[in-house]
């Protein structure tokens, strides 16, 4: 179905090749994982399959891609996409109509099909992605996962026999991104199309059966073998990628994994396995020390807010907990749980309804968004949407500049932050030089420069691989340790174990939950209400028979935390 032979590619405004000497071949009904870093090559291979290259982008490319017995590049984007469907990251950029049937209809009406016959069409995608509920709801009206629903009952009207998914589970709750995966499953299985996932989320995607994995790092295939060839192996991490949980797990207590048939499907281990786990919990669950944030200074105080859209109904009702000095604190939930409306409450973005907010044991209930901005920073999922400067040093520059201070005020505090934020040898350089993730402290660094108390940060490791999500997290982790007190909105399960000291969990506009990650995360009940999602070492705890699952998960996490401190 899909060959590349000898296949390299370069931008016309870049030196380096950015695909090299590529070899692939997915055959007719295969589910293919795609893999790599960011800047690794893969988005890039991914447009040479759907025909954005060269036909939105340009370069020079050596050797031949084979897309269904035609050269895309030969071809026009019109008939490509007969061949492949593409579904893209961010579903509202896809959608073309002012209701979910108009939009499914789009490419049949492209082909002049006649209206009777396009109604069936319609209805018959929809019903694959068990959406004809919605048929006269406007997309924009929906859910992450109901969007991304609706985008591929687009793509599957047309018949295309490859189905190419762009990082389908990055804007969903836990919950909505396994919906998501086991109905690409089941089209899978119903179909028989060729499927190709390009995702970050490894953990999360894994879940699912696929016949191969296809690495891709600095523009060439490292590794395409089976799931349980990849896990296996050192590949992943070799190329900056985080593999399961359970996998690295697996590895510290020194699984045999020559001796285990089928990895991904770890609920069945062997004897010998399930012995060597609970051996390495066992002996070495005294040596790790957990470390709670034992500061007593209250930061934050959040006493019963309400806020409602309308009359009728509260969005949020009677949510309180506390925040303390230094401490990261995880907002967990559902797409429409009302995570994203509690922090704009607490910068006064939004005005509650009842309650009240107290910051250093002063209530703030009056004050505006401007003074809330000097102690409470909230930094934006898309850096683009909060950067206003041309400069680097303009942009961190500018928050102090509103506020009155001296060009040498100025000055010597934007040299001070960009030296903390890492920022310090790009200090001359134009913002859109930087890539996405040091645009994200650029942001940080602006709200740095104000000396805030506490800062909110809405996704901060979207769209971002293990290595730069990593970087960046321990540098949150170091401005937490010199006193500045973090909350984090994320549907990030393992950003949340790893980093985070407490977690807060809503569901349908109240707080159902504040404990430990750990906790929360074991905890079958809150999991349901909040479409979050078990983490595979509780499933792996369950499986090797011990009880205590949550310490279990929070042993895990503090003895990584010691192995990659004594590294």
């Amino acid at each position: 179905m899909i060959s590349f032979k000898n296949f390299s590619f370069k931008y016309n405004n870049v030196v380096d090749k950015t695909l090299k000497d590529i070899n692939i071949t997915i055959d007719k009904g295969e589910k293919v994982l795609m893999v790599g870093p960011s800047g690794s090559g893969k988005s890039t291979l991914s447009h040479c399959l759907n025909g954005l290259i060269p036909f939105s982008y340009n370069g020079e490319m050596e050797g031949s891609v084979i897309v269904d017995n035609i050269k895309p590049y030969e071809e026009s984007l019109s008939d490509i996409s007969k061949k492949i469907g593409t579904i893209m990251q961010d579903q509202d950029s896809q959608f073309v109509g002012l209701s979910v049937g108009e939009d499914v209809a789009f490419s049949f009406e492209n082909d002049a099909i006649p209206v009777n016959e396009m109604k069936v069409k319609v209805i018959d995608a929809l019903e694959l992605v068990n959406m004809v509920d919605f048929i006269n709801r406007s997309p924009h009206e929906l859910s992450g996962g109901q969007k991304q629903r609706v985008s591929l009952a687009g793509v599957l009207g047309s018949d295309a026999e490859v189905l190419l998914f762009d990082e389908p589970l990055a804007n969903l709750d836990p919950a909505s991104g396994k919906e998501i995966m086991q109905l690409i499953n089941d089209i899978h299985k119903r179909t028989n199309k060729t499927i190709i996932i390009v995702e970050h989320r490894i953990e999360d995607v894994l879940d699912q059966l696929f016949d191969k994995v296809i690495i891709i790092d600095k523009g060439k295939v490292k590794a395409i073998g089976t799931p349980d060839d990849i896990l296996k192996s050192n590949l992943l991490e070799k190329s900056g990628l985080r593999e399961p949980l359970y996998v690295s797990a697996m590895k510290y207590a020194n699984c045999n994994f020559k001796k285990i048939n089928k990895l991904t499907d770890f609920k069945k281990l062997d004897e010998e396995s399930k012995e060597n786990i609970k051996n390495w919990f066992k002996n070495n669950s005294k040596n790790t020390s957990i470390k709670d944030n034992n500061n007593e200074e209250k930061i934050l105080e959040i006493n019963n807010l309400a806020f409602s859209h309308n009359k009728n109904k509260n969005t949020l009702e009677n949510i309180s907990f506390n925040l303390s000095k230094g401490e990261i604190l995880a907002i967990l939930g559902n797409n429409g749980a009302g995570k994203s409306t509690l922090c704009r409450l607490i910068t006064g973005i939004l005005k509650y309804k009842d309650g009240s907010v107290f910051l250093k044991n002063k209530c703030i209930d009056s004050w505006s968004i401007k003074k809330r901005s000097s102690s409470i920073g909230y930094v934006m999922q898309n850096p683009n949407q909060m950067i206003s400067q041309h400069m680097i040093k303009d942009e961190i520059g500018l928050g102090l500049k509103c506020r009155g201070y001296s060009k040498e005020e100025i000055d010597i505090k934007v040299e001070e932050v960009l030296k903390i934020c890492g920022l310090y040898p790009y200090r001359n350089w134009p913002i859109g030089a930087l890539s996405y993730g040091q645009k994200k402290r650029v942001t940080i660094a602006s709200i740095l420069a104000i000396n805030p108390d506490v800062i909110i940060l809405d996704e901060p490791t979207a769209g971002q691989d293990h290595k730069h999500y990593t970087e960046f997290m321990e540098f949150i982790k170091s401005l937490a340790n010199k006193g500045i007190s973090i909350i984090l909105i994320t549907h990030d399960m393992q950003l949340t174990l790893e980093y985070c000291d407490r977690a807060v969990v809503l569901s349908n506009g109240k707080k159902i939950a504040d404990n430990k990650p750990s906790y929360i995360l074991t905890d079958e009940n809150i999991i349901k209400q909040a479409n979050l999602k078990e983490t595979s070492l509780s499933t792996l705890a369950k499986a090797v028979n011990i009880k205590n699952t949550n310490d279990f998960v929070q042993f895990f996490i503090d003895y990584e935390r010691q192995v990659k401190g004594n590294e």
